[in-house]
């Protein structure tokens, strides 16, 4: 129908109707110039400051060659150069590629290889690793740039990227950017050999912000930490971004270490806070946690994994303002799938909720057919939210969009009220004596159990059993728990091929920067118990 207008005309109208990320804080800028958008240690940039950086940033990538489709790597903690960059690339169309902050020179490598990536950004502090990377790669590059946010001596080859953002053109750039057209390339964690590269674009990740705001209770007026991982998509897309979209202030914090979570909730008048339940278990055991006045606090999120029922409990009577969301999903979802509100979180407790605003979930069996209610199956979705497929991947994007869905690769129930249970990952789930134990489940029994702070449970080979259920406990600080205790306490909770072959007691829990547990570290640490 519009074949009737000009090509001019057709591109002034696509220009008028243009609706990308970047176009988000250009509108929240012109909305409420003056609010805080951001503040990191001593910075604090208003929403028109940060608009402006994130146009000078962008003019000096342009001015350095990179165009629409090229890639640029970041290699970062949180910082308030991070957020600029990230909405720079998006302005010029370039696919910004996060990479975690804890990979090995190896393994950073591949990435920058696999992304095709024409410029890299580093946090000084790993430059060394990053600059070896790009040796390893042999990668030639039209842009090299250092965040200064450990305090090292500039590296000659690496350009301060402050100058990018504080000095310069701010005009903003003229870049006809699609819905659809790729803005990022997120690489799973997985546990495979090599990582996937996840394609995702504006269509993707508003769709997915709108999900947030109407389901998540999320409004102008939040002030929010933003403590976990940027480079994933839970921190930066969940939250972040859509504060941006919202004009809501965002506090960016290093990592989310616990005393300076609760200070600064104190200090700055936090009212929104997402932390996996590891951290907020963090939180609750730190000996701040009844020093400080957390009465500002509204809003707390929490993804990764379900929250253990007793932690639950204990977060209502510790911070009973605070409504809890649990939001489910995964990267290739932009991240989120399905939501858990607050009024549902006790009584439908380890449940992941319901299908967001924008999503539709089921549950399949093999051939991909819908199993029925009450049934186990493959987590399935159709959504806006979805990826683009991975990049460079044409067989496992084939399989994972197989019959129309995006196959999850997690394990879970529909009820007959739509709500979902995670029941396992394919490869958590523990296949011991020709039964099948959900991890979760004995997880969530030994939760019940007085004096437990944390708790894995996976599967490890074994000559009878195929696989044996092994649990490794952390206490809480001062109370002495046994394997003879854990063992009598789950007697009466868990049939007998469910319970622990094995117990482990142990200081803490090998975890990502994200907050995940490394059930993957686990098994091989203590592939061997049954020899022992």
């Amino acid at each position: 129908m519009t074949a009737q207008f000009t090509e001019s005309t057709r591109s002034a109208i696509a220009i008028a109707r243009q609706q990308t990320l970047g176009d988000l804080l250009r509108r929240t800028a012109l909305r409420v110039p003056e609010k805080v958008a951001i503040i990191n240690g001593s910075r604090t940039l208003t929403f028109a400051e940060f608009d402006a950086a994130v146009n000078r940033c962008a003019n000096m990538l342009a001015a350095k060659g990179l165009t629409k489709g090229d890639r640029l790597a970041l290699v970062s903690h949180n910082n308030w150069q991070f957020a600029t960059l990230h909405y720079a690339t998006a302005r010029l169309g370039v696919i910004l590629v996060p990479v975690n902050f804890g990979l090995g020179a190896d393994e950073i490598a591949f990435i920058l290889e696999h992304s095709g990536a024409t410029a890299v950004v580093a946090e000084d502090t790993l430059v060394p690793t990053v600059a070896k990377a790009v040796e390893i790669a042999d990668l030639t590059l039209s842009a090299r740039g250092c965040i200064h946010a450990g305090g090292l001596a500039p590296d000659a080859d690496w350009e301060d990227v402050d100058t990018w953002m504080l000095d310069g053109d701010s005009t903003p750039p003229q870049v006809s950017i699609a819905d659809d057209d790729p803005l990022r390339l997120m690489y799973t964690s997985g546990t495979e050999s090599r990582p996937k590269g996840v394609l995702l674009s504006s269509k993707s990740l508003i769709n997915q912000y709108v999900s947030c705001v109407i389901d998540g209770g999320m409004a102008g007026d939040d002030v929010e930490i933003h403590s976990l991982p940027l480079f994933h998509c839970a921190q930066l897309d969940c939250f972040l971004s859509v504060d941006v979209f919202l004009g809501a202030t965002s506090i960016i914090l290093p990592g989310p270490d616990p005393a300076t979570v609760l200070e600064t909730i104190e200090t700055q008048g936090v009212t929104k806070l997402f932390c996996p339940p590891t951290v907020w278990i963090s939180l609750l055991r730190h000996p701040d946690f009844d020093r400080r006045d957390l009465s500002s606090l509204r809003k707390g999120y929490y993804g990764a994994s379900a929250m253990p029922v007793e932690v639950l409990r204990e977060m209502a009577r510790r911070l009973p303002q605070v409504s809890l969301w649990n939001f489910y999903g995964q990267t290739e979802m932009s991240p989120l799938a399905t939501i858990l509100l607050p009024h549902e979180q006790i009584e439908r407790a380890g449940s992941a909720g319901r299908a967001a605003l924008n999503v539709e979930t089921r549950v399949v069996d093999d051939e991909n057919n819908p199993v029925p209610t009450g049934e186990v199956g493959e987590i399935v979705h159709r959504s806006p939210h979805a990826c683009l497929g991975y990049y460079n991947d044409e067989e496992k994007t084939a399989a994972a969009f197989a019959d129309g869905w995006f196959h999850s690769g997690d394990l879970g129930i529909i009820d007959a009220d739509g709500y979902l249970s995670v029941v396992d990952r394919k490869k958590d789930m523990i296949k011991t004596g020709g039964e099948n134990v959900a991890s979760r489940e004995v997880e969530e029994a030994i939760y019940q159990l007085d004096g437990v702070a944390e708790v894995a449970v996976f599967g490890v080979p074994h000559p009878k059993w195929i696989e044996a259920v092994t649990a490794v406990v952390v206490p809480k600080e001062g109370a002495t728990i046994t394997e003879e205790d854990v063992e009598a306490h789950l007697e009466g909770i868990l049939a007998g091929y469910k319970r622990p072959k094995y117990v482990v007691l142990a200081d803490a829990l090998p975890k990502n920067p994200s907050g995940k547990i490394l059930k993957k570290d686990l098994r091989t640490e203590h592939a061997d118990i049954a020899s022992h």
